[in-house]
């Protein structure tokens, strides 16, 4: 057993040597085979390098020179543009010197002239002095009386050539407002219509028979007398057939006395107590007529929210009349007016529409407050928290204050329109005449003025001037200066027409 093993031991050591030594053997040979491959590889690798170094030469000394082909051209290009550059800057620096020898010649034949004109100019110093001297003594003049003399030349040319101007543009101005104001005024009258009544100072009462005459004057003349004593209004009872005359200027109590003595007539019970029954109901009824008055004027016009004080106001106009002009009816007018212009202007309407109605409210209460009656409606409208706008417009529509808004102008406008309708108004004979001698006399008061003549009920003043005093050219302003006279010192209804008349005579004499 132990020879199996011992055996079998020697049989694998020889078979590993035998197998390590086949082993070896083969490793040599693979080693050798690989050494001459890798030397073959080597080889190629060095002839493959050296061909593509060869070639890389070769592309290098190319690119080189093609590089170097490029240079020269860029270089060549570059001198070229240097030398154009050069070029051209020996050009300029020959065109520098050019100018400058050009600008030397030209400051020398500057400073000979300067020197030649200060020359002149001492020359022409020193020959006006001589002239100035020898005028002086040909002229009997100082220099400070020539200047006088000529300032007073050029004075009396720059006032003729300001006069002519002046009326140019007066006419201009006067021709294109005159022609708008026409558009304005035009359309408001036309699209405003409105009646004008005549007011009297008296009231006929028709009786239905005399014999109430003897009734209405009582026993001893009592009736008379306590209808007069409680309405303050006269009666007269003459041979007038069936009728009874109330006179007596407040138009209020005259209608109230009217409207007692035709309910006493229609009643039949004629005493001194029945009386006073029926003049207190007709002050009842003459306050509501005022009240519904106030109320329809406001209707009328659209103004709403007044105050119910100034709308009692308003009613009481109804009884006024200002030259014959109904006052409530005048002062719906002109807030008709008032709002059409100023709608046709594109302003507030509804301010010139209700100042126009309360411009002149104070009419109504001028007997209780001192003052002028567009004082009075002002201060009335400001009392009942009228706004600023419409008190302004009240208080500026007779000129006493500057009117500082279109409104204001507008309702001064409307007023005047309204109370220059034909037949709106009337006026006194003393009061006609006194206005038309005033006119004149301002026309009389300025210098050069021989005769003025106010004609056409004093909607124009004719005024002949001395010729030798006027020429044609101050005419214009001597009518532009009496015109602002009249409007500072004279009330009028309208516009006046001022017109200066020159004569020129031409005479001559046969000998």
């Amino acid at each position: 057993m132990l020879y199996i093993v011992i055996a079998s031991v020697i049989s694998l050591l020889i078979g590993i040597v035998t197998g390590y030594l086949l082993r070896k053997s083969t490793a040599e040979a693979a080693i050798k085979s690989a050494e001459v491959e890798a030397l073959r590889i080597v080889e190629e690798s060095k002839k493959s390098a050296e061909n593509k170094k060869r070639e890389a030469i070769v592309e290098a000394r190319e690119e080189v020179q093609k590089m170097r082909a490029e240079l020269d051209q860029e270089i060549k290009e570059r001198r070229f543009e240097i030398q154009q550059v050069e070029r051209r800057l020996l050009q300029r620096e020959e065109a520098l010197d050019r100018r400058s020898d050009n600008l030397e010649r030209k400051e020398e034949a500057v400073n000979k002239k300067e020197n030649d004109l200060k020359k002149q100019k001492t020359d022409l110093q020193e020959l006006y002095e001589k002239q100035l001297d020898e005028l002086e003594r040909l002229a009997n003049l100082s220099s400070d009386e020539a200047r006088e003399l000529l300032l007073n030349q050029v004075k009396v040319e720059v006032e003729n050539e300001m006069a002519h101007l002046i009326k140019e543009a007066e006419e201009r101005t006067k021709d294109e407002s005159e022609k708008r104001a026409r558009e304005v005024i035009s359309r408001a009258i036309q699209r405003c219509a409105a009646d004008h009544v005549a007011e009297t100072t008296v009231s006929v009462v028709n009786l239905p028979n005399d014999e109430m005459k003897g009734r209405i004057i009582g026993r001893e003349g009592r009736n008379i007398r306590a209808l007069e004593a409680l309405t303050g209004i006269n009666l007269i009872i003459d041979d007038t057939p069936e009728a009874v005359i109330l006179s007596g200027f407040d138009p209020v109590r005259r209608e109230t006395a009217r409207l007692a003595l035709e309910k006493l007539v229609a009643d039949g019970r004629i005493h001194p107590a029945r009386i006073e029954e029926m003049v207190e109901k007709a002050k009842k009824e003459i306050e509501t007529i005022i009240r519904e008055q106030g109320e329809q004027a406001t209707f009328e016009v659209g103004v709403h929210g007044i105050h119910p004080e100034l709308i009692r106001y308003l009613g009481r106009l109804y009884y006024r009349t200002s030259y014959g002009q109904n006052v409530l009816k005048h002062s719906i007018e002109v807030a008709h007016l008032a709002s059409l212009m100023a709608a046709e202007l594109g302003v507030d309407v509804n301010v010139a529409k209700r100042a126009g109605l309360l411009h002149d409210i104070g009419k109504a209460a001028d007997q209780e407050v001192e003052g002028t009656h567009h004082q009075i409606s002002a201060d009335l409208a400001k009392r009942y928290k009228e706004s600023p706008a419409v008190i302004h417009a009240i208080a500026a529509h007779h000129g006493d204050i500057e009117a500082k808004t279109v409104e204001a102008v507008l309702v001064a406008a409307a007023d005047a329109i309204s109370a220059a309708r034909p037949g709106a108004r009337r006026e006194t004979l003393e009061s006609y005449i006194k206005r038309l001698e005033k006119l004149e006399a301002i026309a009389d008061s300025f210098e050069g003025v021989d005769k003025s003549y106010a004609i056409q009920a004093g909607r124009e003043i004719r005024i002949m001037v001395k010729p030798d005093h006027i020429d044609d050219t101050h005419s214009t302003l001597l009518a532009r200066d009496i015109s602002k006279k009249i409007e500072e010192e004279l009330e009028y209804p309208g516009m006046i027409k001022v017109t200066v008349i020159r004569e020129t005579r031409a005479v001559e004499y046969a000998k």
